[in-house]
């Protein structure tokens, strides 16, 4: 019996589902989690969503997003839309990341390290998310400190951010890639 909660949440994230982005590219979004967001006002309490969304190509590109309304497909087309407008490219060599990295954003700290061929996505969550919808097969990833999606989304997009294509720094550098990867 699966433990799966179809919409995402606490349970972990929800399957991806196919859309096309503005180019007429191919993407993936997954929801990450959902949360029931009350106000209280002067009347009683008004009740809203927020949506968390990861989009990717699973080709190097990817995004996330989030997104409030009063109804739960409307958050979520909201964070896709978000997500859509966020997305950065991702190097990726033999279905992996070129070197390890450390991202940080508040609390969380996300190590993402290169793995063998055949070692599949090794990680939880919100970072197993960001990771397949970029496209990476084989990575090991570990989440440190937080568990708050947000931060642990944001931290994995930092450490995403800061790494560097092989290619580009030997150009950089002046010497061939091998003498880099070797």
């Amino acid at each position: 019996m699966s433990k799966r909660d179809p919409r995402g949440g606490p349970r972990g994230p929800r399957e991806p589902r196919e859309l096309r982005d503005e180019q007429g590219e191919l993407l993936k979004d997954t929801v990450v989690s959902i949360n029931r967001v009350t106000k209280v006002v002067k009347g009683g309490k008004n009740l809203s969503f927020s949506a968390l969304v990861v989009v990717g190509d699973e080709k190097g590109r990817v995004g996330y997003g989030s997104g409030k309304a009063k109804e739960v497909p409307s958050a979520i087309r909201k964070a896709i839309e978000t997500a859509k407008k966020s997305m950065i490219r991702v190097p990726i060599i033999n279905n992996t990341t070129p070197h390890q990295v450390v991202g940080v954003f508040g609390a969380g700290r996300v190590l993402i390290k290169p793995a063998a061929e055949g070692t599949g996505v090794i990680a939880g969550g919100a970072v197993r998310a960001v990771m397949q919808a970029a496209g990476i097969n084989n990575i090991l990833t570990k989440s440190i400190g937080t568990a708050n999606p947000h931060n642990v989304i944001k931290a994995t997009f930092e450490g995403l951010k800061s790494l560097k294509d092989p290619n580009e720094v030997a150009r950089l550098r002046g010497k061939p890639v091998e003498e880099l990867v070797g």
